[in-house]
């Protein structure tokens, strides 16, 4: 199985800091903070803790990236709301539901920015067809201990998947490249531009790997 590379980081659109190459920024450590505009999680937690560690590491060489994706919510995961997020603080959706309900918004705006490059995710229209073959490989590729389920429970993930599969009409390149699970996820890469994390969900051990991979020269 080949591991994706910095390269493989495709970007559609560069809202805000590009165009980047971003092969030009081996010699830093990378990370990538991907969400999506219609993801509570993603403005709660996640890019508010990536905005601290730009801050924090950026003048001892960690580049920091917004990418943001779709696998979901297609009508609001788009890159018009992209683009009102990062020029005027306008959030959508449940992001607005949950950050007016924390008391977050400053005249139903986002109070802070985003500080360094965000892009949008290549995306496009879904066009493979949905088969057996290709539903069992996505068992596969997400769950490595799926051969050891019960009967049952096989059964049970591939009705599901094919759920998802059925109603999934675009495709997002990063988001599948990488095997992501959800938003917000964060991809991190070493100096050399090697693949180092993909995790989904958490944050409270980013610094300490960012300040590992800082440390290496």
């Amino acid at each position: 199985m080949n591991i994706p590379s910095l390269s493989d980081i495709a970007v559609g659109t560069w809202v805000q800091g590009g165009p980047i190459e971003l092969t030009d920024l081996i010699g830093s450590v990378v990370l990538i903070e991907v969400f999506q505009v219609n993801c509570p999680g993603c403005f709660l937690y996640s890019l508010p803790k990536s905005i601290d560690l730009h801050e924090k590491y950026h003048q001892q060489g960690l580049t920091v990236i917004g990418l943001a994706t779709a696998f979901e919510d297609y009508d609001k995961n788009t890159l018009k709301n992209l683009q009102k997020l990062v020029t005027t603080g306008e959030v959508i959706g449940e992001t607005y539901n949950a950050l007016k309900r924390h008391g977050i918004l400053s005249q139903d705006r986002l109070p802070w920015k985003i500080p360094y490059a965000v892009g949008m995710d290549r995306v496009a229209v879904e066009t493979e067809p949905v088969t057996d073959t290709r539903v069992l490989s996505y068992a596969h590729s997400f769950l490595p201990e799926f051969e050891k389920f019960s009967d049952d429970q096989k059964q049970s993930v591939l009705q599901q998947i094919k759920h998802y599969l059925t109603q999934k009409t675009m495709k997002a390149e990063t988001f599948e490249c990488f095997a992501l699970q959800g938003t917000p996820s964060c991809i991190l890469f070493d100096r050399k531009g090697q693949l180092k994390d993909v995790s989904f969900g958490q944050i409270d051990y980013k610094q300490a790997m960012v300040e590992h991979f800082l440390a290496e020269k």
